[in-house]
């Protein structure tokens, strides 16, 4: 078998499962389609124990009514229920999903609408075509065709993605200094110890903060900002910059913040450079 016929079966087989994939979210029969999703609200927030596990999440009570019955839930986020709840406090809404008729089979998610029509694995298919043309091409006809089948869709998805990331990264530092900061403190660190490959052990510390809002809102929340001496950081009294709408949102360093988005913004143009230099080249190789 040659390569074209390598190629048409790699179609045919990628070209089934996306055609499959997307007969069934027209026809809303994908698992995704139909789950059930709900708001819960977090009822109640515990204080992670000092030195447990960050792979736990905030302990939380939440409470939620499926649609279908009106009976209420009150669940709790014990062992692996969905994502790991990072930031938490009484009254906030949280994403819960599961399958229909099954809600004791709930999962917490973060974001109720992504992938809620199921064409992850269908668009993965398409994906994956498209990378065998551009083999096929780059093999068949001559190696630039690689640089421009790869660098084109790099092009377009950074001109996407540069603007946006510029307005959010603005977005974020406004909110974060629209109003004075708290005072927050550190009331326990998370330990957790992994293996690598090569048989060395690494230690990662995580801080766990709580602070109370000016809207008197008191949250409890893994600190994803690097503390100095983070391992011994716990009852350490921190101030907190936090967004009024999402107090989920915060920071303990706002100077990083300052200077992390320009940084973000500088790495997005540049790969947007690369995929644009990549078509040039290709295109001049021709």
């Amino acid at each position: 078998m040659g390569l074209q016929g390598y190629l048409a079966l790699w179609c045919g087989a990628f070209g089934t499962v996306a055609l499959v994939g997307y007969a069934r979210s027209l026809a809303g029969t994908t698992p995704a389609q139909r789950a059930v999703r709900v708001m819960g609200l977090i009822e109640r927030a515990r204080e992670p124990r000092h030195g447990s596990s960050q792979r736990d999440g905030i302990p939380v009570v939440v409470s939620f009514q499926d649609p279908s019955t009106g009976q209420e839930f009150t669940v709790t986020n014990d062992s692996d229920h969905g994502e790991r709840i990072t930031a938490a406090w009484t009254g906030r809404e949280i994403g819960v999903r599961y399958p229909r008729g099954r809600p004791h089979a709930y999962r917490f998610v973060g974001d109720l609408r992504a992938g809620r029509h199921g064409l992850g694995w269908p668009n993965f298919a398409v994906f994956l075509i498209y990378v065998g043309l551009v083999v096929f091409a780059a093999i068949d006809w001559s190696w630039p065709w690689a640089l421009i089948g790869f660098g084109g869709p790099w092009t377009v998805s950074g001109v996407w993605y540069v603007p946006q990331n510029t307005r959010a990264a603005n977005r974020r530092i406004d909110a974060l200094t629209s109003q004075p900061p708290v005072q927050g403190r550190v009331i326990a660190v998370l330990t957790d110890t992994s293996t690598d490959a090569d048989g060395d052990t690494y230690t990662s510390h995580t801080p766990v903060i709580t602070f109370t809002t000016h809207e008197g809102t008191t949250v409890t929340a893994y600190c994803a900002d690097e503390l100095p001496d983070s391992a011994n950081s716990h009852g350490r009294d921190v101030t907190i910059h936090y967004t009024p709408d999402d107090p989920a949102v915060f920071t303990s360093d706002l100077a990083a913040e300052h200077r992390s988005g320009p940084i973000d913004i500088a790495l997005s143009v540049v790969a947007l450079l690369l995929g644009v230099a990549a078509v040039a080249v290709g295109a001049a190789l021709l």
